[in-house]
């Protein structure tokens, strides 16, 4: 009678289980690094077009920043801006309305109505450079230069300068928006038998031309409010005398109604 073999022990069966189980390791890497591999220039599109919705808002500010024209220019959600170009923001704009009652600075129609007339009846003063008409977020702002309507150091406004107030006002003593009247400075430091410092200097430059417009062309005090800024918001670099000069200026800014309802 044959006898029968003994059945050897397989010590090393635990290496089926082992291979099974780093092969669904691996393969579980593998989904979830395939997963979060997001389409950059689908996330980018996401971003613009949710930006350009908030610029119809007037949230944002424009910018220069343009559009990668190609997968491989793909740019991160991060960096994603609103863009001017018109052309290359047409195709999201055609996707993305304003809300009803909601103006942006650039499509609010009273606003680009005074802006025009402002333009219009400035004609000269800004040809020359002393004044600047633009719009931002807030509304439009009309930029008095220190140099065609103030003395340096001096908070009343020079004579000479009264046929640009007499058009400025005609424009804008009919309509009813607010008026914020900003006072700016450069960074050099003032001091004299008036003022002891730039934020004298500003805010009484501010409050004169609230004199002015309440009590020569009798604006409703109620529209007018004054602030001054001294040189803490400068509209470019105060490291040369042109900047400085541009820096030294009254600002008066023509708020949007639709952003004070949105705020209230």
């Amino acid at each position: 009678m044959r006898r029968r073999a003994e059945e050897h022990v397989n010590h090393e069966r635990w290496l089926v289980s082992y291979a099974d189980f780093i092969t669904l390791l691996f393969a579980f890497f593998v989904v979830l690094y395939a997963s979060s591999q997001v389409d950059k220039r689908k996330v980018g599109r996401l971003a613009l077009a949710i930006q350009v919705a908030f610029q119809q808002m007037g949230v944002f500010e424009t910018s220069n920043t343009q559009i990668p024209l190609s997968d491989s220019e793909a740019i991160p959600f991060s960096q994603v801006q609103v863009v001017e170009n018109s052309e290359r923001t047409a195709d999201m704009e055609r996707f993305v309305q304003p809300m009803k009652g909601v103006l942006s600075p650039t499509a609010s129609a009273p606003l680009k109505n005074i802006q025009e007339e402002l333009e219009k009846a400035l004609a000269p003063e800004i040809k020359n450079k002393i004044v600047e008409v633009r719009a931002k977020r807030e509304g439009l702002v009309v930029s008095l230069r220190e140099v065609g309507f103030f003395e340096s150091g001096v908070a009343a406004m020079r004579e000479s300068s009264r046929g640009a107030i007499d058009r400025l006002a005609a424009v804008l003593g009919s309509r009813t928006e607010f008026l914020r009247i900003e006072g700016h400075t450069d960074n050099v430091p003032i001091h004299n038998k008036r003022f002891d410092s730039n934020w004298e200097l500003s805010s009484g430059r501010a409050t004169e031309l609230i004199k002015v417009f309440v009590e020569r062309y009798r604006f409703a005090p109620s529209r007018l409010s004054a602030a001054g800024y001294a040189e803490f918001h400068p509209v470019t670099s105060n490291d040369t005398p042109e900047g400085r000069a541009r820096n030294r200026r009254v600002d008066v800014v023509i708020l949007n109604p639709a952003r004070l309802s949105a705020e209230q």
